[in-house]
């Protein structure tokens, strides 16, 4: 689902711009070279790794498989999905779009290493993709996906669940 009519979308209907909480995911893609997918997305001008925002009545995983699959054309099985950290911190995960509404996100990240299908990016919200060492992503990153990679370093590490 694009950004018209979803839940975010409605809520902005009624408040406007005003800073407004949102749930969601975030999905590190992991081919067999142990390279991340990333993307450049179109509205805020940064590479990023696959995220959006929970619907009414999603879960985190659900939103992870239907924000994968919407921009990547990808298939995740839940059981394939690993959630290795939380992005919350106001000073990292708030979002201001073009246009001035703004958004505090907070996001479970998970990683993935098996799907099916084959790459078919979002041409609406993303400008390229593809995978890169994760010890070089592209650049500029947005700094959620910045973090979410420090936290996985910080979990294959330690095998413990990072919050921030």
């Amino acid at each position: 689902m694009g950004y018209v009519g979803s839940y975010l979308w409605s809520v902005r209907q009624m408040v406007g711009s005003m800073l407004v909480l949102a749930p969601g995911a975030q999905v590190l893609l992991i081919n067999d070279r142990g390279e991340g997918y990333f993307q450049h997305r179109r509205d805020i001008d940064l590479w990023e790794i696959p995220a959006g925002g929970c619907e009414l009545g999603s879960t985190f995983a659900s939103t992870a498989i239907t924000e994968v699959f919407e921009e990547t054309g990808l298939t995740i099985d839940p059981a394939d999905l690993t959630a290795f950290a939380c992005i919350s911190d106001p000073a990292i995960h708030v979002i201001e779009y073009p246009g001035g509404d703004r958004t505090h996100c907070f996001s479970l990240c998970f990683v993935a290493r098996k799907w099916t299908g084959e790459v078919a990016a979002d041409n609406d919200e993303v400008t390229e993709s593809g995978f890169f060492p994760l010890d070089a992503p592209p650049s500029p990153l947005h700094p959620p996906t910045a973090l979410a990679l420090e936290l996985y370093a910080r979990f294959l590490k330690t095998g413990a669940f990072q919050a921030r």
